[in-house]
């Protein structure tokens, strides 16, 4: 018989409506509040369903094990290193598998800018799973949640649960955007940035990782927000920067260093990054 609550080691709180009315009309917890959470390890048997949805928006992380999912009118299966994501309103059902019943954290979510949180990460009743690449860092977090709120519901715990949250749902995006070990995207970034001092390809660099000029552009951007070569020159603004700031090198030097035969024109770019030049941005920032 399928049981909602009760799970050996379970950890399970809810902060009571009216404190959550109140913390909705304060400032940050506005915007973002955590309204339940908790923690259930092997979760035999465990399911629920929600006809209507629910006011809030609804974060499964799976630490291990495995689950389904009936978000709207789409069926999903739920594993270790996922998280499911549920906006608020939208029907739905989950739970265990009954041979390998998961283990999750979870978090129920209010505030004014939890839609837009959620998009960021791409979820939507058609797609609610989610890739959580760093595990160990999504259940700190979500331990740091339901730990604080286990101690009390006051102003101060609800703000600390409203900071972890958003370190949780922005974690997740970054590390989803991010490239994973060994793909095309990474070997591309770890060439640009083993070759500060000198100059790049785009043709050349997508032939070296095996894809495309035009798909290796579109992963820089996406990931980036600009391109290939963008992302290149702000590495070599970095180092630029780094060395202003740690070294006595001439601003020439500093030029040669970072790939630029004409101090002058690394000048001109240095500024359209900085809005200052190199000797403005050492006086300023040095030391």
């Amino acid at each position: 018989m399928p049981i909602e609550e009760g799970f050996r080691g379970q950890r399970l709180v809810v902060v009571p409506r009216p404190q959550v009315a109140e913390a909705l009309r304060r400032p940050v917890t506005r915007r973002l509040l955590v309204t339940d959470a908790g923690y259930y390890p092997a979760a035999a048997d465990h399911r629920m369903q929600r006809p209507r949805g629910t006011d809030e928006a609804i974060v499964i992380v799976c630490a291990s094990g495995t689950g389904w999912a009936r978000v709207g009118s789409g069926a999903h299966r739920l594993g270790a290193w996922q998280a499911l994501v549920i906006p608020r309103g939208v029907p739905h059902s989950y739970g265990a598998d009954e041979r390998d019943p998961w283990t999750i954290w979870w978090a129920h979510l209010a505030g004014t800018d939890v839609t837009e949180l959620v998009e960021s990460l791409e979820a939507s009743a058609e797609r609610p799973v989610v890739p959580v690449r760093a595990i160990d860092r999504a259940v700190a977090l979500l331990d740091e949640i339901v730990s604080g709120l286990e101690r009390d519901q006051s102003p101060i715990r609800l703000l600390g649960a409203a900071g972890a949250a958003w370190k949780l749902l922005t974690q997740i995006n970054v590390d989803r955007m991010l490239p994973e070990p060994g793909d095309p995207l990474q070997r591309a970034m770890n060439y640009l940035a083993e070759r500060l001092d000198g100059k790049v390809k785009v043709p050349e660099l997508a032939s070296l990782v095996g894809v495309s000029p035009s798909h290796l552009s579109t992963l820089f951007r996406k990931a980036t927000g600009g391109g290939v070569l963008a992302h290149h020159t702000a590495l070599r603004m970095a180092r630029a920067r780094r060395l202003l700031d740690a070294t006595d090198a001439t601003v020439t030097e500093i030029a040669f260093d970072v790939g630029f035969d004409d101090a002058f024109y690394f000048s001109r770019v240095f500024r359209r990054h900085h809005g200052m030049s190199p000797s403005e941005f050492r006086r300023r920032y040095s030391g």
